[in-house]
């Protein structure tokens, strides 16, 4: 047995307890994909990360684990990543851009020093549409439980993980929706984390507000998504509700008393960025 560092952040995070949790395992060498997964599975966190040694072209490298299953790229674990390897001075303190390798590849991250802490946006995989056959519109019905729609027509989009979305009419829809878990199970199958239902606010701070579900994997709700908010916004680029350039922050967590932020923002070249900060909450060793 090795005794590693261990840290477990608070990702897309204001304060303390708020935004998405995260385990992160230092020096995870010599721990296989089960004694991973067992660990993630173990804390029953969204995501846990273990860091490793990078390869060439990559600054640090990270594999993601939800408490069933190997993530190729997920948002906050992301995040929380940079901001580890940079906190543990596994890269130089004052590094302004990082590249992160994980199974999605090499992604750039972007690192803004502010006067009292550091903020961390990272470039996410380029999100596709899924063709989808129509046998899923019952199973889409029964998931939003008679919730008011949006404009958008729920789809299914890819940026590494798999998420239905779909827009409801208003903000007080998607916080006030109370969702068929065993439905939402059902739509999600194999082959996607959950479903994410969003709108546009009217409150000061931020312009959308999102909520995300992933029963299927274990957490009846995420607090704060980070690969569904991107796909999200590959969605309204697509529909041209949003341009390239723009950026907006995005609510989510409330519901679970988590109360996080998201920064978005699109670039000249179409690719979303995501970003915030990130809270340490505990520091120590683990052995498993």
């Amino acid at each position: 047995m090795s005794l590693r560092r261990y840290l477990q952040l608070d990702v897309f995070a204001h304060r303390i307890g708020a935004g998405n949790p995260l385990a992160v395992v230092f020096d995870a060498q010599g721990m296989d994909t089960a004694a991973m997964q067992s660990f993630a599975a173990w804390m029953h966190l969204p995501e846990t990360i273990f860091l490793l040694p990078p390869e060439a072209g990559a600054d640090y490298r990270v594999r993601i684990f939800t408490p069933r299953q190997e993530l190729a790229f997920a948002g906050h674990p992301s995040i929380g990543a940079a901001w580890a390897v940079l906190d543990a001075r596994r890269v130089a303190a004052d590094s302004v851009e990082l590249i992160q390798q994980c199974g999605a590849g090499l992604l750039p991250v972007k690192v803004a020093h502010d006067a009292d802490q550091i903020r961390i946006s990272i470039r996410t995989p380029r999100a596709r549409a899924c063709a989808v056959d129509a046998a899923h519109d019952a199973l889409i019905d029964a998931a939003l439980a008679g919730a008011a729609r949006g404009v958008l027509a729920p789809a299914l989009w890819d940026n590494g993980p798999r998420w239905w979305l779909a827009e409801l009419a208003d903000a007080a829809a998607v916080r006030g929706l109370r969702p068929d878990l065993a439905a939402i199970a059902a739509l999600s199958g194999e082959d996607s984390l959950g479903l994410a239902v969003f709108a546009r606010s009217e409150e000061a701070g931020h312009a959308w507000v999102v909520r995300a579900f992933c029963p299927g994997d274990g957490i009846a709700e995420d607090p704060v998504t980070g690969s569904a908010n991107a796909a999200i916004a590959s969605a309204l680029l697509a529909a041209g509700r949003v341009a390239r350039g723009d950026a907006y922050s995005v609510s989510q967590g409330r519901e679970v008393g988590r109360d996080g932020y998201i920064e978005l923002r699109i670039d000249q070249d179409g690719e979303v960025w995501i970003g915030g900060r990130v809270q340490a909450v505990i520091r120590g060793t683990v052995e498993w």
